[in-house]
C-alpha cells in the first residue's frame, strides 16, 4: 500500500488538518509509514497573491514540522516531475516517512465559473496567456529530439479527443441520475428506482421500557462483591 494525498496550495498552507495529520504520521502506537503529499501549487485560492495568503515563502513549509523532504519542481517539465515523484516514492518506501512534491505551476482559468483571474492578477494572466501549454512544450521537445514525429503526436491527440467525445455522446443517453450510483453503502432498499427517497419516515426501532431499564441497570452495576468503584 502507498498512501498518496493530493492537495491544492491554499488548502495545504491553510487547512489545519494538514498540519494535524503530519503530527499523527509518526507516533509510537500509530503510524501511516509515511505519505506522499503532492501539492498542485497554482494559486488555487482565487489567485490570491502568495504574500497575502500565508506568512512563509512556500505553501509546503508546514511539512517542516516533521522534517519531511520537500521537492519543488517545475511542472512545465514532465520528465523532472516524474523523476521527483520516483524519488519521493523511493524515500517513502525506504524510510517510511512523509515526503512532499510541490508542483510549481499555473492555471489558465479561474478558480470557478464566477472567478475571472484578470481582475485580481492582470499582469500574471497576461504572461500566462502567452505561455505555451505543457503538452505543446513537451511535444515540441520530443519532436526536436526525434523521439516522435508530428503525425504520431497528432494521432495521439486525435485518439484522446475521440475517447472524450464518445464518452460525452454516451452521457447524453443517461436520462435519470440515480442517487444510489453515488453511494458506496450497501443499502438496496434505501432509495426507490427513480433516485428519490421513499419517505421521510422509518419503521419503529424502539424497545419497551422494561428492556431499557434492565440494560441500564446491568450496565451500571458492579458484578463483583466487596469492590469499591472509584468515585470519579
Amino acid at each position: 500500500v502507498m498512501s498518496i494525498l493530493l492537495h491544492g496550495d491554499a488548502a495545504f498552507a491553510g487547512q489545519g488538518i494538514v498540519y494535524e495529520t503530519f503530527h499523527l504520521s509518526d507516533l509510537p502506537s500509530y503510524t501511516t509509514h509515511g505519505t506522499v503529499h503532492v501539492v498542485v501549487n497554482n494559486q488555487i485560492g482565487f489567485t490570491t497573491d502568495p504574500r497575502m495568503a500565508r506568512s512563509s515563502p512556500y505553501p509546503t513549509d508546514v511539512a517542516r514540522v516533521v522534517n519531511a523532504p520537500i521537492f519543488h519542481v517545475n511542472a512545465d517539465d514532465p520528465e523532472a516531475v516524474v523523476y521527483v515523484c520516483n524519488v519521493a516514492a523511493e524515500w517513502r518506501s525506504t524510510f517510511h516517512k512523509d515526503v512532499v512534491v510541490d508542483l510549481v505551476c499555473y492555471r489558465r482559468n479561474g478558480h470557478n465559473e464566477m472567478d475571472e483571474p484578470m481582475f485580481t492578477q492582470p499582469l500574471m494572466y497576461k504572461q500566462i496567456r502567452k505561455q505555451k501549454p505543457v503538452l505543446q512544450k513537451y511535444a515540441e521537445l520530443l519532436i526536436s529530439q526525434g523521439v516522435v514525429n508530428q503525425p504520431e503526436y497528432e494521432e495521439e491527440i486525435a485518439k484522446y479527443d475521440k475517447i472524450c467525445e464518445e464518452a460525452h455522446a454516451r452521457s447524453k443517453d443517461e436520462k435519470i441520475l440515480h442517487i444510489k450510483h453515488w453511494l458506496d453503502s450497501p443499502w438496496p432498499g434505501f432509495f426507490t428506482l427513480d433516485g428519490q427517497p421513499r419517505s421521510m419516515t422509518c419503521p419503529s426501532t424502539g424497545l419497551n421500557e422494561e428492556d431499557l431499564t434492565h440494560i441500564g441497570q446491568v450496565a451500571s452495576s458492579v458484578p463483583v462483591e466487596d469492590f469499591t468503584i472509584h468515585g470519579g
